[in-house]
C-alpha cells in the first residue's frame, strides 16, 4: 500500500527523509511530515513540510541489493567465504584475517577455513604467475597505447585469449590493492577522502557512470563503481517506483527529458556554479545526472542502475571500510547525486559530528599555495547553500560547508580538494581513449571493467607523480614503486 507510507527500510535502513541539514526534519522518515503522491511519476514523489525541499524516493532493499553487487565485483577472485548462508560471504581474508584460519595449501596456493560455517577455500592468485612475463608484455603494449587487435598480432593471440587475461590480470590486481587498502584504513588516524564522478565513455551517451573516492591529498583511490550490471537484464519499461522490486534498472524505454547545458570551466566560478545548480533543477529527478543527457543510447548487452542506487551504494561501501571511531572528511563536487547519497549514509556520522562534509569547485590553475585575503560568503541555488568564495589575480576556488561541526572556510579554502580524484579519472580516459572510443565499445562497456581494476592497481602502487613517488608511497603503506612484474606476480 502506497498511500501515506514512505518506502519499507531493509535490515535497519531507511534512507527516505528531508535532506535539508537545517531543517528539523533532516533524518527523520515519519511519513507524517512529508506530502506525498503518487499519481504523476513526473513530479516529486515527496516534499517536506517543513522546509518545502523534494528529496526523491529510494527503494531500501534495492540499494542493499546494489551494495551487495558492488562488493562482488570489488572482491571478485578475492579469497573468501563462498558460503552464501554465512555472515562472512564475501568478507576477503586480506581485509578480514580474524574471520579465517590458514588451512594448509592446494599445491602451492594456500587454503582457508571460515572460523563461522567451517568451509574451506582457496586464495587461487597465491601462487605461482606461470604467465608473468607474457603478461607483462600485454599490459605493457596495452599502457603504451596499442589496439586489441595490434596487441592480438603482436602477441599471437586471439581477442578472447586476450580479455580472458585481462580477467585474470585485474584478479591478481584486487588482490593486491586489498592488502594495501586494509593497511592504510586499519592504520589511519583519521580519513581526508575526496569523490568525483563522470561518464565512463563521454562519447558514447550510454548512461554509464563512473564514480570513484580515494585520498583527497595523494590521489590513493580506494574504491570505484559503475552503475553498470553486465549479468542483469534490463526491464522492458516502465517508469521509476520505489515501491516496487527491481526499480534499480533503467528501462530499455527510457527517454531522454531535455538537453541541459552543463556547467562550463570556461566562464567565473559564480557563474559556473550558478549554472550548475540550474542544470540539476532542469532534471526530473534532481540526484540522477541522466537528466541531462542530451543523447541516450542503452548498452547492447547487461542492464544500466538508476545513478543514485549506485552512489548511494558506493558510498555505503566506503563508510563501511572506515574505523566507525575515526574522524571522515569528504569533499564533493557540485551535485545532489553525491552529495544526497553521503548526507543519508553518514546521517550517525552527521549526528555525532564525527564528518565533515563539502562541496569544492576550483579553477584548473588555482595555486594551493596562494594566501587567502578575502572570502566572499553567497548563498546559491533554489537550496541557498552558503558558498564561501576567494580569488587571486589568475584563479578562484570555492568550498559550500555541508555538515559538519568546523565550519571555518578559510581552513577549508587552504585544504579541500577534488582535484586528485578527478586527475585520476581524466588520466584514464586519456590514457585509453582509443580503448574508450571504440566504435563497438561505445555500448559495450563491460569490457573497460577489467581494465578499471588494473588501472586503478597501476595508479596507486606503480605510477610515480612530479616527486618521483607513488600514492601509496605518498600515504605511507610502501616503501617504494612496484614494477609491473612485482604487480603480477
Amino acid at each position: 500500500m502506497k498511500s501515506g507510507k514512505l518506502p519499507k527500510e531493509a535490515e535497519g535502513l531507511q534512507l527516505n527523509f528531508c535532506k535539508t541539514l537545517a531543517c528539523n526534519n533532516f533524518g527523520s522518515s515519519d511519513a507524517h511530515r512529508y506530502v506525498l503522491q503518487h499519481a504523476n511519476p513526473k513530479r516529486p514523489t515527496m516534499v517536506c513540510r517543513e522546509c518545502g525541499a523534494f528529496p526523491p524516493l529510494l527503494n531500501n532493499q534495492e540499494v542493499l541489493n546494489e551494495l551487495q553487487r558492488l562488493r562482488q565485483l570489488h572482491c571478485e577472485g578475492l579469497p573468501a567465504c563462498r558460503n552464501s548462508d554465512c555472515s562472512n560471504f564475501g568478507l576477503s581474508v586480506h581485509t578480514h584475517k580474524h574471520l579465517y584460519h590458514a588451512f594448509g595449501y592446494s599445491g602451492d596456493r594456500q587454503r582457508y577455513r571460515c572460523k563461522l560455517c567451517q568451509s574451506t577455500f582457496v586464495d587461487k592468485w597465491s601462487g605461482t604467475n606461470h604467465k608473468l612475463n607474457f603478461q607483462e608484455n600485454l599490459l605493457g603494449l596495452l599502457f603504451t597505447g596499442y589496439s586489441v587487435r595490434e596487441i592480438c598480432r603482436k602477441l599471437e593471440i586471439n581477442p578472447k585469449t586476450f580479455y580472458d587475461h585481462l580477467d585474470h590480470i585485474a584478479s591478481r590486481c584486487r588482490r593486491k590493492l586489498a592488502m594495501f587498502d586494509a593497511r592504510w584504513v586499519n592504520h589511519a588516524s583519521q580519513y581526508e577522502l575526496s569523490s568525483y564522478y563522470l561518464p565512463l565513455q563521454p562519447k558514447s551517451n550510454n548512461g554509464v557512470l563512473w564514480f570513484a573516492t580515494g585520498d583527497a591529498q595523494t590521489g590513493y583511490i580506494l574504491c570505484q563503481h559503475v552503475n553498470y550490471s553486465g549479468d542483469e537484464e534490463p526491464l522492458s519499461d516502465g517508469d521509476h517506483d520505489p515501491y516496487n522490486d527491481s526499480c534499480r534498472l533503467v528501462c530499455r524505454g527510457y527517454a531522454i527529458e531535455q538537453d541541459t547545458p552543463i556547467s562550463s570551466t570556461s566562464l567565473v566560478l559564480k557563474e559556473r556554479i550558478d549554472l550548475k545548480y540550474q542544470a540539476i533543477l532542469a532534471r526530473n529527478n534532481v540526484e540522477d545526472p541522466m537528466g541531462n543527457l542530451s543523447h541516450f543510447h542503452y548498452p547492447t548487452k547487461g542492464a544500466l542502475i538508476r545513478p543514485p542506487y549506485t552512489s548511494y551504494a558506493h558510498f555505503l561501501h566506503v563508510l563501511s571500510l572506515c574505523n566507525d571511531n575515526r574522524r571522515v572528511i569528504l569533499y564533493l563536487p557540485q551535485d545532489p547525486v553525491l552529495r544526497s547519497a553521503a548526507l543519508s549514509v553518514a546521517l550517525q556520522r552527521i549526528q555525532h559530528k564525527t564528518i565533515d562534509l563539502l562541496y569544492v569547485d576550483e579553477d584548473d590553475n588555482w595555486n594551493g599555495t596562494n594566501s587567502i585575503d578575502k572570502i566572499d560568503i553567497l548563498h546559491m541555488g533554489w537550496w541557498r547553500d552558503r558558498w564561501a568564495m576567494t580569488s587571486n589575480k589568475e584563479a578562484s576556488k570555492g568550498i559550500c560547508y555541508l555538515a559538519g561541526n568546523n565550519s571555518d572556510p578559510k581552513e577549508w579554502l587552504n585544504r579541500a580538494s577534488i582535484r586528485q580524484i578527478a586527475f585520476y579519472q581524466h588520466r584514464f580516459q586519456t590514457l585509453f581513449e582509443d580503448f574508450i572510443n571504440e566504435p563497438r565499445r561505445k555500448l559495450r562497456p563491460g569490457g573497460l571493467l577489467p581494465l578499471l581494476d588494473i588501472f586503478r592497481a597501476w595508479h596507486n602502487l606503480c605510477y610515480q607523480g612530479r616527486n618521483g613517488r607513488t600514492a601509496a608511497q605518498n600515504l605511507g603503506i610502501t616503501q617504494s614503486p612496484l614494477t609491473l612484474k612485482e604487480l603480477l606476480s
